[in-house]
């Protein structure tokens, strides 16, 4: 595979969104989906026990640099992690490589791909991607947003794009109801391997399904994400403090959380 066999990626700035169009759709050539399997929900203090960077084919096939590690994480894996993925804190121990070799070699791939110009597809990328960062902080490692390629990558996140072109489904918007919605048949599911392929192939569905996606330049589609989320943020965090939850905070950083999710400051504040 060779980079000029895929599709050109968001090499542009957001300032230059009504650049002309790509000659062929973002979703048409090799996409790369990302997927973490964790101990637990919180990115911030989560550890990885898999991950998984899948090259998929336009036919859906995975190419052969596509790669799957275990890792040691460290800590206990909760039970309910365990429920969900299947790996035991024993089963990661002994056939786990060390957590600083694993995550330094999954930064350094993701920054390959971001490099090449690839789609990288991340399911609900916020969660997957912060807590990358959060281990890579935590390792004394560099994290994706000290990485020049990052700056410039096309990520796709079909739940947030989902969420954007068909409000109005109901239902859970897993990984696995999102790829029914789409004829998609999810691939192992729990699996960092079949659930970043399956993030694949539901992004393509989604880009042939609706044109104002799938002929989106990688710029335009980057920065629509981004303020899809946020508007989504802004509302949720809004609801929650409406129905009680008064200190309710939900961060508007995407596809990693920033850090900063209050969206108002206090006028009272301003001089502090």
């Amino acid at each position: 595979m060779t980079a000029a066999a895929v599709p050109v990626g968001r090499r542009a700035r957001v300032g230059s969104a009504m650049a002309a169009p790509a000659a062929s759709p973002w979703f048409a050539g090799v996409l790369v989906g990302f997927d973490l399997e964790t101990t637990g929900t919180d990115p911030s203090s989560a550890r990885v026990v898999t991950a998984a960077i899948s090259y998929v084919a336009p036919s859906g096939v995975l190419l052969p640099r596509s790669r799957e590690w275990i890792v040691d994480p460290g800590v206990e894996i909760p039970d309910g992690a365990r429920a969900v993925h299947g790996i035991s804190t024993e089963q990661a121990r002994r056939a786990g490589g060390p957590a600083l070799t694993g995550l330094w070699e999954i930064l350094d791939e993701l920054e390959a791909v971001c490099a090449a110009g690839l789609p990288l597809v991340v399911f609900n990328a916020p969660y997957d991607l912060t807590l990358m960062d959060a281990e890579a902080a935590r390792y004394g490692l560099p994290g994706l947003r000290r990485r020049r390629a990052f700056e410039d990558a096309l990520v796709v996140d079909p739940l947030v794009i989902d969420r954007f072109v068909d409000p109005g489904r109901d239902g859970p918007r897993t990984l696995q109801a999102t790829a029914e919605a789409y004829g998609v048949a999810a691939d192992a599911p729990h699996t960092a391997t079949g659930d970043a392929l399956t993030a694949c192939l539901v992004a393509r569905a989604i880009g042939r399904r609706y044109p104002l996606v799938g002929t989106a330049d990688p710029t335009t589609l980057h920065a629509a994400q981004q303020e899809w989320y946020r508007c989504r943020a802004v509302h949720v965090q809004a609801s929650r403090r409406a129905h009680g939850d008064a200190q309710a905070v939900v961060d508007k950083g995407w596809p990693v959380y920033d850090g900063h999710p209050v969206w108002f400051v206090a006028r009272e504040t301003l001089g502090a």
